[in-house]
């Protein structure tokens, strides 16, 4: 277990925590107990080799809400695997150790073992609260367990959580032991009925294949430990107002409402202060902001300070909309100005850690050869990741399309705006599970300012409602665009037309209030020896059969789609894909991102050549 502070505390301090910190295991072993490896997998990346019980996922793990003191859950735990319906196991009676984040069907994990709908996974350690948090509350956070989260402390149910991709926590104060009795027992059950079930989960089934994967069940992000006072600021909701200059705050609060807020330029240091009700919200202004773009992704630092309780934060200056350009097109505008998008298809899957990362450095290389290779966004393909991603995006400078995870295929869409089934049947229960999933995401990175579209539907996977949804996006948060269906079933609301093509590329015909998007094209594949998942049976949309090849089609493809910006006025495209995924091999670089499959620099010059191409707005 890791006891740490944020950079800036002292190094005393944070050994004090780290003393503090005991982890329970069968027969009292310690965390960091030899004989922990990862499981046995096709491939593996160059981070799993920084991955050990004493160091996983150290990092802070809520950038845009960050207090001072807080304690690392990950490490080792006991775990076993039970029918879904069984009773707790018996303390003794554990399967083995577990690495936590890492989903137990991974291999750093440490387990590798396939979860059946019919059975429940099963979490067990203990903690000790630090001394020094005596008479402040005590929160118990995870970061995202999929699917139905089941947590006790000391034998006492302190919550239950359903969803797979957003964060939640639980105030565990009133089931704590008094201070010197010993150790905590903390017990996490998940349930997660993956390809089988009602609940959104992208690309994760049973029986992976193709364009799906294997399923990642329970705990897949940090669990964390903080402290706060009995006053203390629960939320906050960022919004930048680059047309009055001026960022609106508003929280949630538990006590006076009544904040100081301060805003800093942190090359200048010119800082701007004003007390404000949080829950009212209020108005902090900016003379000459200083936006945020792909090409300067500038960031002010955010402070707010409420009773006994300071939080840090960070905002982003940036607009997004739609607008003519000098022609009359429909357009998606950054800061007022036409920016031709051009990014990958990302789906965030890793062959050691499935929906983990083995490590936040090996999140931040993704990004950062995104940016190498010419690209200004990323469609985050119906998957959501940590909040440590989507602060990578705000501080590299990429624009982020964020993709609802795709829902139950029993949700089927019927051209005449029906659906099979009544009410309570799996179809209702789909559908009610989706629009709670997606408020609940939309919540949890709605202060991103890379985040500049939410995609409700991927290709009428699990669609329905399409217009009643696109609406209530909008409306729940106007200050993005919404794109209604990407390459599914198109309705005439959101803010874009959206085809797929492979490998395309084509381009629909913008609208008076829709711009024209290819949501996704390419495809190009290439498998290469001693990089893939399988030695036989990989596949991609156009296989190529060596590098050069690749590389000549790749630039043959944005060679014929920079036309397309001019006429009919394509706004963004979508190249499949970051990675290379399982068996899938259309990725720029192999799944273990150890090779670019295509040369580099003629690459990056092809897109920094189709970005420059963009007309001008009005």
């Amino acid at each position: 277990m890791t006891a740490m502070r944020v950079p800036g505390t002292s190094k005393a301090t944070a050994f004090a925590l780290l003393l503090l910190g005991v982890c329970w295991q069968s027969g009292a072993t310690a965390q960091g107990e030899e004989g922990w490896k990862p499981a046995k997998s096709p491939l593996s990346t160059r981070w799993a080799k920084d991955v050990t019980p004493e160091k996983v996922h150290a990092e802070y793990p809520r950038p845009q809400l960050v207090r001072k003191d807080w304690m690392s859950l990950n490490g080792l735990w006991d775990y076993a695997i039970r029918p879904k319906d069984q009773a707790q196991p018996e303390a003794n009676k554990a399967d083995g150790r577990i690495l936590v984040p890492f989903p137990v069907e991974s291999s750093l994990s440490g387990v590798g073992k396939r979860i059946k709908p019919e059975e429940r996974l099963w979490y067990r350690r203990a903690f000790k609260v630090p001394g020094a948090w005596q008479g402040r509350r005590i929160l118990l956070h995870f970061g995202a367990a999929d699917w139905e989260t089941v947590v006790s402390v000391n034998s006492k149910e302190v919550g239950r959580h359903r969803g797979g991709y957003d964060p939640f926590h639980f105030d565990i104060t009133d089931a704590l032991k008094e201070s010197g009795n010993g150790e905590q027992e903390l017990v996490v059950s998940v349930w997660d009925p993956s390809s089988d079930g009602p609940q959104p989960r992208g690309k994760q089934v049973l029986k992976p294949g193709g364009i799906y994967y294997t399923p990642s069940t329970g705990i897949w992000q940090t669990v964390w430990l903080e402290p706060v006072s009995e006053a203390h600021i629960a939320s906050l909701t960022i919004t930048p107002d680059l047309d009055r200059k001026l960022v609106h705050l508003q929280g949630e609060v538990t006590g006076s409402p009544r904040a100081t807020v301060t805003v800093t330029d942190p090359e200048s240091h010119a800082s701007v202060s004003e007390t404000i009700d949080l829950k009212q919200g209020g108005d902090i202004a900016i003379k000459e902001p200083k936006l945020w773009s792909p090409d300067s992704p500038f960031l002010y630092t955010l402070k707010v300070v409420t009773g006994a309780d300071e939080v840090e934060s960070y905002v982003g200056m940036r607009k997004i909309s739609l607008g003519k350009d000098e022609k009359g097109i429909t357009r998606i505008l950054l800061n007022n100005q036409f920016v031709f998008q051009y990014g990958p298809l990302d789906q965030g899957f890793w062959p050691d850690g499935l929906y983990t990362a083995p490590t936040d450095e090996a999140l931040k290389y993704d990004l950062e050869v995104t940016k190498k290779l010419g690209f200004n966004m990323v469609r985050k393909h119906v998957k959501v990741e940590p909040a440590t991603w989507y602060s990578w995006c705000d501080r590299l400078g990429l624009l982020v399309w964020q993709d609802m995870p795709s829902g139950d295929a029993a949700a089927r869409w019927d051209p005449r705006g029906k659906f099979d089934g009544t009410e309570g049947t799996r179809d209702q229960a789909s559908r009610e599970t989706y629009k709670r999933e997606w408020k609940a995401i939309i919540d949890t990175l709605r202060n991103h300012p890379s985040i500049v579209m939410w995609v409700p539907f991927n290709e009428g996977w699990g669609q329905f409602d399409t217009v009643r949804i696109t609406h209530w996006t909008k409306e729940y948060d106007p200050t993005r665009l919404v794109n209604c269906a990407s390459g599914g079933n198109d309705f005439p609301v959101g803010d874009v037309h959206d085809i797929h093509i492979y490998p395309g590329p084509r381009a629909p015909h913008p609208e008076e209030h829709r711009a024209a998007v290819l949501g996704e094209f390419g495809g190009l594949g290439l498998p290469l020896e001693g990089h893939t998942w399988l030695a036989k049976g990989n596949w991609g949309y156009k296989s190529f059969s060596n590098s050069q090849e690749l590389t000549d089609a790749y630039v043959d493809l944005l060679a014929k789609l920079s036309p397309l910006i001019d006429s009919p006025g394509l706004s963004a495209a979508i190249y499949t894909q970051t990675t290379d995924v399982e068996v899938e091999v259309n990725g720029l670089m192999t799944y273990d991102r150890n090779l670019i499959k295509l040369d580099a620099s003629r690459i990056t010059e092809a897109a920094n050549k189709l970005r420059g191409s963009s007309p001008k707005s009005k």
